[in-house]
């Protein structure tokens, strides 16, 4: 019988490829409109994330961040018709300033080499990619679909739970990203609340 860690790892996992295969469906089927700002930034950060985590002992509790990583760069791939179909309607000029604040952000990351603090710059720069969609859905949130966000906190928090050694490198990013999938859900959920929405800055 496999161990507790072994289940919570492989539940992750699932909860993983059921996220984003929703996902995927949802975006070729035009119901869900990923900003490609936020989707190119992830794509680098979860690579660097996963990469951190196992060179800091993350052991087997990092498969599930893996696993996303490939669906996040198939996803970012099909944003980028957004890029050019929507872009005056969720593409706006502050998002070009965040996308420009992450990659700057990169800079810091390629000049050292101590995974630590490689994760720590990449996941704030993942919080600072994570506001255009965060405004698009504040905005739009008919342009995104709750599963994906819900399982994410889901699984990022067995992963937590599944983790071969606790520190700030294989911790930080399932921490943040409890957070903010949360906050992406009340988001998408105000649509059917009824509550007017607010607009935020351009």
């Amino acid at each position: 019988m496999p161990d507790l860690t072994v289940l919570m790892v492989i539940v992750a996992s699932l909860l993983a490829v059921i996220g984003n295969i929703s996902y995927l469906k949802d975006t070729l089927a035009g119901r869900v409109k990923p900003h490609p700002y936020t989707w190119f930034i992830w794509s680098i950060v979860s690579m660097t994330t996963f990469l951190g985590g196992v060179a800091k002992g993350a052991g087997i509790g990092a498969i599930p961040t893996g696993i996303a990583e490939g669906f996040t760069i198939l996803i970012f791939l099909l944003s980028l018709k957004y890029l050019f179909k929507d872009h005056a309607r969720h593409i706006r000029p502050i998002d070009n300033y965040f996308l420009g604040i992450a990659v700057l952000g990169l800079i810091p990351w390629f000049l050292t080499n101590d995974p630590t603090i490689s994760v720590v710059i990449m996941v704030g720069i993942d919080i600072v990619a994570f506001i255009p969609t965060l405004r698009k859905t504040w905005m739009h949130p008919e342009t995104e679909k709750p599963l994906l966000y819900g399982m994410n906190v889901g699984r990022h928090a067995l992963t937590l739970l599944s983790l071969g050694s606790y520190n700030i490198a294989t911790t930080i990013h399932s921490i943040a990203m409890i957070f903010i999938n949360t906050l992406m859900v009340l988001f998408i959920r105000r649509k059917s609340s009824g509550k007017e929405i607010a607009p935020l800055p351009h």
